[in-house]
């Protein structure tokens, strides 16, 4: 049974709690956030600072789920106290030099430090990356996503759940796009370069929220995420999978649908069959945190292997700031 403590009782940390309350070989012993009243309404004791926490609750894993602002002094604060199992939310730090610090300082301690970055573990991708390996469609030479969440229109744009996005000053790749690119390298591997376009569409923001990402390979093969916060997508549901997906290949095409279905069609036919039916799944977006969170556990206690530690999350942020790079000088950037 491991025990495990958050940090941040938030919109989205909500997601956290949950998840943490249905995994069989987790108890969630603690929850700290600056609002008290917030930490007490969780479901586990709550706590007015991350040091209360651990010095009240005892846990043998912090999880980290507050703005990135917080991600560095959080992370030392833990280590600091001794624990050696650390998950922490996208985007990973402030910025890049901060997350290279965070995770130089958790190597040190021998520590690992895991980031929350979950739309990988969300069931659709994961049935994709099967179906892909095993060459259901044959050579695959094409991925799109097109990314549709209808959230970002108008003065009032995000207050109602994550007001602090209105004044990221970089937004649509940081804090959205970055899930995606994560996403990219595992279904496609390591690309070679790529060219973005960027651009802001509502006045009432800091950063950007629309534009191009264009991934290239060596080998042809190539990856477009299309994103735009402002325009929706046929579905109950725009924020199960916040778009559609096509992935193309040499013996067919899968496409993701916006009810989580994912559908195999062969080359040559017209009619396609279900690879992936729709169901209504708990928590959020496929409940890819329990699944992310349950991979953790599994590696800690059975020793499986380990996706998205720090070190190798750094990958990430470095694309993400050849993805500005690119777009302030309007050409293609080598990766």
């Amino acid at each position: 049974m491991i025990r495990v403590g958050v940090l941040g009782a938030g919109y989205f940390a909500r997601f956290h709690h949950d998840a943490w309350t249905r995994l069989g070989n987790a108890q969630l012993v603690g929850i700290a956030d600056r609002d008290p009243a917030r930490a007490r309404g969780g479901p586990a004791q709550g706590y007015e600072s991350l040091p209360a926490l651990i010095d009240g609750a005892a846990p043998d894993l912090l999880d980290i789920v507050i703005p990135p602002d917080g991600h560095l002094e959080a992370i030392r604060t833990a280590l600091d106290a001794g624990l050696r199992w650390i998950i922490c939310q996208k985007p990973f730090c402030r910025d890049r030099d901060e997350a290279a610090r965070a995770t130089e300082m958790a190597e040190a301690a021998g520590a690992t430090l895991i980031i929350h970055e979950n739309f990988r573990f969300q069931p659709w991708y994961r049935t994709l990356k099967q179906a892909l390996d095993a060459g259901r469609i044959g050579d695959v030479l094409q991925l799109t996503f097109r990314m549709r969440t209808g959230d970002g229109q108008g003065p009032d744009a995000y207050l109602d759940r994550q007001p602090y996005f209105q004044t990221m000053e970089r937004f649509l790749i940081h804090e959205t796009a970055v899930h995606w690119i994560d996403t990219f390298r595992f279904l496609l591997g390591p690309a070679d370069g790529l060219y973005a376009d960027l651009r802001r569409m509502n006045p009432a923001i800091a950063g950007e929220d629309a534009g191009y990402l264009l991934f290239d390979y060596t080998d042809g093969r190539r990856a477009l995420f299309d994103g735009n916060r402002l325009l929706d997508h046929g579905t109950e549901t725009p924020r199960l999978t916040f778009g559609e997906a096509l992935a193309e290949g040499t013996g067919g095409s899968i496409a993701l649908a916006g009810d989580g279905a994912l559908t195999i069609r062969r080359a040559g036919t017209v009619e396609g069959s279900l690879l992936l039916p729709p169901r209504r799944w708990p928590g959020f977006a496929g409940d890819c945190v329990h699944a992310l969170q349950a991979h953790v556990l599994n590696h800690i206690t059975d020793g499986t292997p380990l996706e998205n530690t720090a070190r190798e999350y750094l990958g990430v942020l470095d694309i993400e700031a050849a993805a500005y790079r690119s777009a302030e000088r309007r050409a293609r950037v080598a990766l």
